[in-house]
């Protein structure tokens, strides 16, 4: 059977023949027909078998058959890795280079722009990693709404990063209907519950037994204590000429201390994980597929997300802690029928994890006993405090990440020490320095730069504010001499005041810091501040003062004793000679006439109220201003016709 029996067309059989593809695999024969047809598809099969020729090609011919305007993105392809992601928007150009389709890829670790920008110009195919997409969707970017078909890649990888729950919130944000392509290495149950909720009607696809290394490839097992493993590595590199060679580590600075090590003994190393940004990642891998680079150290992220043509060596410097992450790991070399080798290591205390392995297999890995390195370490592993082992190359990565963290901290104390340092000498008092008498009897201004030290050692702002403190104002740049501020005149000393001095404009006198020399003028600087005295010498300054209330005058009350100034006052009443009373006019008593002394004022004004008819007296209100203190409108000379009698 040929690619064109299955029912693919002239265009992208024309592709494949110029990738070199000739006669399908068995994953690509049992899952292009259906997926041609429409319906689901649920692959179970090893990396390397095929599985993104077999939805990428089907997708490509339904797709073409219609080409909606506007563009609108209607096949997505969810992802775990970058790395991955990257190789299928290639195979998706590859296969579909004879067609009109547009495709792009997204994922997380780089800048989101240019990714906006090639969905603005209108997509029919989308290969995403869970993040990047649901950031995207979430600022209103993406719309999803148009989606026909829906490929989950590697989904219990998926499962085993984290990302189940990324992928649930993806799925609701799909159309109900749409044709959905299911492909995984193994079928764990989560990934199983995950299938019947998701897939309606679907032809199940499965190649080779779950978890079985593919065939071709050799294994090998080094028992070798773990300070002999580098050095097993270089000795097998060196001696089996090994040109390309892909090393597992358990651990992101296990990588790196391969890496460092390898390059040590000569031998040119890069490592990949998490931890690098997407342009090292990146720039790392194409190192080693180009030859630039012989060993590639790589964390289990790269298990499923490195394609790597006829890649002939990998090894497993650490066992994985699940079993079916090994047969991941191998399965990066032995791809398309290539043959391939996997070399292990194993130290005392990964005895278990090689006994589930080789469980998983189904036989054991063969051992290799003449090596310059065999084991010789025979001490169980330390448990914590629930008894569970614990793994050196783990506690060594947490030792090492605690040792960075230490080491941060460190360096951000010592820089914000040296931040406060600067701005304390930036803002602390400048010393008094010579006076004005010494600066104008021929002393020079001292030099800014000569206090701070050499130009550099504190930032620009600072140095421009020391200059202001300590030279008076002057602008003296950086590294340039300082300029005398008046000419060479003979310095005299100062000559203290015979007054005290108060809070004034200045604290001195010109004619105590000049030299006797009697063309100069005597002239009295002192100026006393007019708010800064009891006495106020401004009347608006006096009418703006606060005023204390006077005390309320004392009101007869029945039951009290009159006071003596009530008594002088009722006595002074009582002699003078008693008025006529006006005459009435009609019914009701007219008001008295006006005298030419006393003018007529409404009620409000002349202070009188009307009794009431018990002629109780009633409290007197006090005023507002202070009788010791009184403005202008109080005077007697200036406003005596608007009072009606004198204050006593």
């Amino acid at each position: 059977m040929n690619f064109r029996d299955l029912g693919l067309t002239a265009p992208i059989l024309k592709a494949l023949t110029m990738e070199g593809y000739t006669d399908p695999t068995p994953i690509q024969r049992k899952a292009i027909p259906p997926a041609l047809a429409g319906r689901d598809v649920l692959g179970c099969a090893q990396t390397g078998t095929g599985k993104t020729c077999a939805f990428a090609t089907p997708i490509l011919q339904r797709l073409n058959g219609r080409l909606p305007k506007p563009r609108v993105i209607r096949a997505l392809i969810l992802t775990p890795t970058r790395e991955l992601a990257i190789q299928i928007q290639d195979s998706f150009v590859a296969y579909g280079r004879n067609l009109p389709l547009r495709s792009a890829v997204i994922f997380g670790g780089v800048g989101q722009q240019p990714q906006v920008d090639a969905i603005k110009k209108g997509l029919d195919i989308l290969v995403a990693t869970p993040g990047r997409l649901l950031d995207l969707h979430g600022q209103g970017l993406l719309d999803l709404s148009h989606i026909e078909i829906f490929v989950l890649d590697e989904a219990d990888r998926m499962l085993d990063m984290g990302f189940i729950h990324d992928v649930r919130r993806v799925l609701k944000l799909l159309p109900d209907k749409k044709q959905t392509l299911f492909f995984s290495a193994t079928m764990p149950p989560e990934v199983m519950g995950l299938v019947n909720g998701l897939l309606h009607d679907y032809a199940r696809v499965a190649v080779d037994p779950v978890s079985s290394p593919v065939e071709v490839i050799r294994q090998s097992l080094y028992y070798v204590d773990k300070s002999n493993k580098t050095k097993l590595l270089a000795h097998l590199m060196e001696e089996r000429h090994i040109t390309s060679a892909l090393v597992f580590s358990r651990t992101k600075h296990g990588a790196n201390r391969i890496a460092q090590d390898l390059v040590k003994r000569g031998i040119s190393a890069a490592a990949i994980h998490g931890n690098k940004s997407q342009t090292a990642r990146v720039q790392a891998l194409n190192d080693f597929k180009a030859g630039r680079v012989r060993v590639l150290a790589a964390t289990d992220i790269a298990a499923r997300g490195i394609d790597i043509d006829q890649l002939p060596f990998v090894f497993n410097y650490n066992l994985p802690d699940v079993p079916e992450t090994y047969v991941h790991r191998i399965g990066r070399t032995g791809r398309a029928g290539h043959e391939g080798e996997a070399i292990s290591f194993c130290q005392f205390d990964e005895k278990d994890e090689l006994r589930a392995i080789e469980k998983l297999l189904g036989k054991p890995i063969p051992v290799v006993e003449n090596h310059p390195f065999p084991m010789e370490n025979f001490d169980p592993p330390q448990k914590d405090k629930r008894g569970r082992p614990i793994n050196s190359e783990d506690a060594e990565a947490r030792a090492a990440a605690k040792e960075r963290r230490r080491q941060k901290d460190a360096e951000n104390k010592a820089r914000a020490e040296e931040r406060k340092r600067a701005v304390s000498v930036s803002t602390e008092p400048a010393s008094l320095g010579p006076t004005f008498g010494e600066r104008s009897a021929g002393g020079a201004s001292p030099s800014p730069t000569a206090e701070m030290g050499k130009p550099g050692e504190m930032d620009a702002p600072n140095r421009k504010k020391r200059r202001r403190k300590e030279g008076g104002g002057q602008t003296v740049q950086a590294g340039a001499p300082a300029v005398e501020a008046m000419a060479p005149v003979k310095e005299e000393p100062l000559v203290p005041r015979d007054k005290p001095v108060g809070r004034g404009v200045r604290q001195g006198r010109l004619e105590d810091t000049l030299p006797d020399d009697p063309s100069m003028p005597v002239t009295d600087f002192y100026k006393p501040n007019p708010l800064d005295s009891d006495v106020i010498m401004d009347a608006t300054a006096r009418l703006l003062a606060p005023r204390r209330p006077a005390p309320r005058p004392q009101v007869q009350v029945q039951g009290q004793q009159k006071t003596q100034a009530q008594k002088k006052r009722e006595k002074a009443q009582a002699q003078k000679p008693a008025q006529p009373k006006p005459r009435r006019q009609g019914k009701k008593q007219g008001a008295p006439a006006p005298t030419a002394k006393e003018p007529v004022l409404p009620p409000s004004l002349s202070g009188k109220k009307k009794r009431r008819r018990d002629d109780k007296p009633r409290p007197i209100e006090a005023p507002l201003r202070s009788d010791r203190q009184k403005d202008s409108t109080q005077h007697k000379s200036l406003m005596r016709p608007y009072y009606l009698h004198d204050d006593d």
